[in-house]
């Protein structure tokens, strides 16, 4: 199969990624052969290229957001045949989608929306696993006094998330975007108010300092930090999915407040339950094919080393709103 494929972890300025081929992957008894169609990129693609490098002769292929047709099913493999389109994000320990064809266990599968092609599909499934596990799998009780902030509203998981709370709960939704398009894009996500970059301020001229109930950081969270204990109200929570370089939890004491780390491969990774996976992507087909929910893909890019490169450069300067795509 062709693959685009590195053999050493390195930086954006030597970036290496080529288009190669390679041998096809062999499924296992839990595993779904599929045959991608297309892929999305995220910023887990970024860091895994700086950290990773190849063993064993195999080279690295990145990506983690996928939908395609199924070739092959392993002899474990319940619920899928050969011919089924589906989507996936996948485990980050394994080959990625960055390839004609991609080994994945059929517990973190579903079937893709009947009403989106397979770039829309593709997507999806890591921002729609990520906002779903960290808003609506804490165990928070939501209500018509809730007041969530996400910040980050315009980025690929933060356009899940303002979804799936304005989908399935009564809350009042809070985005974080600052460029007029990302304010755009937020407000057509379903956010009730867009609020700029200085959090504390703007959040203290709705007059919603200390009430709000949740906050969901998705990027920049160091910058931040310093205000969010007082912005909660008490038994608040705190939802964290990227990489500050401290967090200091006593300020969250006083407000009883709870801090929630989220990362969407730690259920692939340790054996936890990969099958809700699977059944939460199946949900959000659901509630796309009813209109509840509408795909995210801003950008569609035939699968190129210069495309993939394009896009590396803008996820790690933080300008991508929404998902960009890369079709075979």
């Amino acid at each position: 199969m062709k693959a685009f494929a590195y053999e050493e972890a390195h930086g954006l300025a030597d970036f290496a990624l080529t288009l190669r081929d390679v041998a096809d992957p062999v499924p296992g008894p839990n595993d779904l052969l599929v045959s991608v169609r297309a892929f999305a990129c995220n910023p887990v693609d970024t860091k895994i290229r700086t950290i990773r490098s190849g063993s064993g002769g195999a080279p690295v292929i990145l990506g983690w957001d996928a939908a395609g047709v199924v070739q092959a099913v392993g002899a474990d493999v319940t619920g899928f045949a050969p011919g089924d389109q589906v989507y996936y994000a996948g485990d980050v320990t394994r080959a990625g989608s960055y390839a004609q064809l991609q080994a994945v266990d059929h517990r973190l599968v579903a079937r893709k929306p009947a009403t989106l092609d397979f770039a829309d599909a593709a997507a999806l499934p890591l921002t729609s696993l990520t906002a779903h596990e960290a808003m609506l799998e804490r165990g928070i009780v939501y209500d018509e006094e809730s007041v969530v902030l996400i910040i980050g509203g315009a980025g690929g998981v933060g356009s899940m998330a303002i979804q799936l709370m304005k989908a399935l709960t009564p809350a009042r939704i809070i985005a974080m975007a600052a460029r007029p398009e990302t304010i755009v894009w937020a407000q057509a996500m379903g956010a009730d108010h867009v609020i700029g970059r200085a959090l504390a301020q703007e959040i203290a001229a709705l007059g919603l300092a200390g009430q709000l109930h949740a906050i969901f950081s998705t990027t920049h969270t160091s910058d931040y930090l310093a205000d969010i204990p007082a912005l909660l109200r008490p038994f608040g929570h705190l939802m964290v999915i990227d990489d500050p370089a401290s967090l200091e939890i006593k300020p969250f004491k006083q407000r009883a407040l709870s801090v929630h780390w989220e990362y969407m491969f730690a259920r692939a990774m340790f054996g936890q339950q990969p099958e809700r996976q699977g059944a939460t992507l199946a949900q959000i087909a659901s509630l796309v094919d009813a209109g509840k929910l509408r795909a995210t893909r801003t950008r569609t890019l035939p699968a190129s080393t210069d495309a993939l490169r394009e896009t590396h450069a803008a996820l790690e300067a933080g300008t991508v709103m929404g998902k960009v795509v890369m079709v075979w």
